[in-house]
């Protein structure tokens, strides 16, 4: 156990290819090729030098603006080699403004994406940058007026983390809470995190805490905010086996639900190296998956690996896995899911790979919270990868399609490194408005902003049944409060055009 983790402790975030043959579990369907849009590629600003940005390697966010917010890895206009990074927005037609460019002292390469927290503003991570080199956590207002609120690796032997590769999630009480895939007291295993929006930090805790690591190591993944109002998340190393865990943090401290496969082992059917956040379905089960690498690579460009996993999880830690991906490359249900699952208004689950489909460059998917997988889109499948290539993760747009980044491929021309430098995508999976509350949750009294499409003239607002006061503050925005009597339940709109309803309850405490 020790040699599997020292394994993991020397990481190395570039490419890495294995080959293990195991069997293909649980149903895959193929469908006729889905209607995929590339609406911006980039490296299509400032010549060859990809100010625009370049490689999105995290997924996007819709603003109450109705635009969609995100990153880039690379690029933008500062000194770094190949640039530091950009945050960018996007109208869902295509329309792309690059809000800040980092320059390495207020962070550089932000590989998550961003979070809007009630108070408007943006919160985000880099993993790299900032005053100790070791990684930042920033905000930015919707204009692009970014301020760094921490710097990782401030205490002595980076006892407060560092390198956060994930997104941040805010909890009711208004602090955010994220993690770091190295630094600790535990030497370089990860902790988890919070940090108030004014910058205060509190590290909640330390990974390999345990010995031989059985409580986890390494979460390049974040945390979600369950309906128990404890945080849920993963780790892609560590646990009994050395294959990564699945965890539970509250006030009182961390709870190790279950522990994968060891690497390698390729005969079990649990997956191993989880890398991505988990997503709590409204069935009250949380749905995550496994990469089936070797080790804790968060680099978008994997080769043929073990097999990839979509698995289930209790709140109590009853693990069920869901669907087993080809473990080769050339497998056309694709392979490789290291990004996390949204659950669309119509139920079901959507995700992506990074390998396998008709062109080896990834997938998008569709998955019943039974197991039933769909693939709906091959990426590579136009002249030069035109449509992109290694997807990132997905979000539903509150008209209905899915929207995401890819790292590589498009029409933009980088000075170096490959094809294309990335794209922003939208698939249309068929699925009609809603409307989008934020926060998901409060008490009678506590202002509301619901988000969707085509909101003006809207006559009715209401809380499961409960009618609320409310504000159209332009097409894509309301204002209200919770209503007196309301109870948990779903939040519908009339509008001109028919009833919106949200795609998740409102949780009233």
């Amino acid at each position: 156990m020790k040699r599997i983790v020292n394994a993991f402790r020397n990481l190395n975030w570039g490419k890495r290819a294995y080959a293990v043959v195991v069997l293909c579990t649980a149903t895959a369907i193929a469908l006729p090729a889905q209607t995929l849009d590339t609406i911006y590629s980039f490296c299509s600003k400032g010549g060859t030098d990809c100010t625009d940005g370049w490689q999105s390697w995290a997924g996007l966010v819709q603003a109450t603006n109705g635009d969609l917010y995100g990153t880039t890895i690379y690029g933008g206009n500062s000194g770094c080699s190949f640039g530091c990074g950009t945050v960018f927005k996007i109208t869902p037609g295509g329309a792309l403004t690059t809000l800040h460019s980092f320059d390495g002292t207020d962070g550089g390469n932000p590989a998550a994406g961003l979070v809007q927290a009630v108070d408007g503003d943006f919160y985000g991570t880099t993993y790299g940058g900032g005053a100790n080199g070791s990684g930042t956590v920033f905000k930015m207002t919707p204009s692009g007026q970014l301020a760094t609120l921490y710097s990782f690796c401030s205490r002595s032997g980076c006892a407060d983390g560092k390198e956060p590769y994930a997104a941040l999630v805010q909890a009711a009480n208004g602090d955010l809470y994220g993690t770091t895939a190295d630094g600790g007291a535990h030497g370089n295993y990860g902790t988890v995190f919070k940090i108030t929006p004014s910058g205060t930090f509190t590290t909640l805790y330390n990974f390999c805490s345990q010995n031989e690591c059985t409580d986890g190591a390494y979460p390049v993944a974040g945390v979600v905010l369950a309906a128990d109002r404890d945080f849920y998340g993963t780790t892609c190393g560590g646990g009994v086996n050395g294959g990564g865990t699945v965890f539970k943090i509250t006030p009182s401290g961390l709870t190790t639900l279950y522990s994968f496969c060891a690497p390698g082992d390729d005969l079990c059917g649990d997956g191993q190296v989880p890398q991505a956040s988990l997503v709590q379905a409204t069935n009250g089960d949380l749905y995550g998956t496994t990469s089936g690498e070797s080790s804790c690579d968060n680099s978008p460009y994997l080769g043929p690996s073990g097999a990839s996993t979509v698995f289930k999880i209790t709140p109590s830690g009853t693990l069920t896995t869901l669907y087993t991906f080809c473990p080769q490359s050339g497998c056309t249900d694709g392979n490789n899911s290291t990004k996390p699952l949204i659950q669309a208004t119509n139920g079901d689950l959507y995700g992506t790979t990074n390998n396998g489909g008709a062109s080896n460059d990834g997938t998008v998917f569709q998955i019943t919270p039974s197991g039933v997988l769909t693939t709906l889109y091959s990426f590579c499948s136009q002249t030069d990868c035109r449509d992109g290539a290694y997807p990132t993760a997905l979000v539903q747009d509150t008209n209905g399609d899915l929207y995401g980044t890819t790292v590589t491929g498009g029409s933009g021309t980088p000075s170096c490194c490959g094809p294309g430098g990335g794209t922003v995508f939208s698939l249309s999976i068929g699925l009609g408005p809603f409307v989008r509350a934020r926060p998901f949750y409060g008490m009678v009294g506590a202002p509301v902003k619901i988000l969707g499409s085509d909101l003006t003239g809207a006559t009715s607002v209401t809380f499961n049944g409960t009618a609320a006061t409310f504000t159209v503050v332009s097409s894509s925005l309301i204002t209200t409060t919770v209503p007196t009597g309301a109870t948990t339940g779903k939040v519908q709109v009339v509008t001109p055009n028919g009833t919106l309803s949200s795609n998740i309850a409102f949780r009233v405490p």
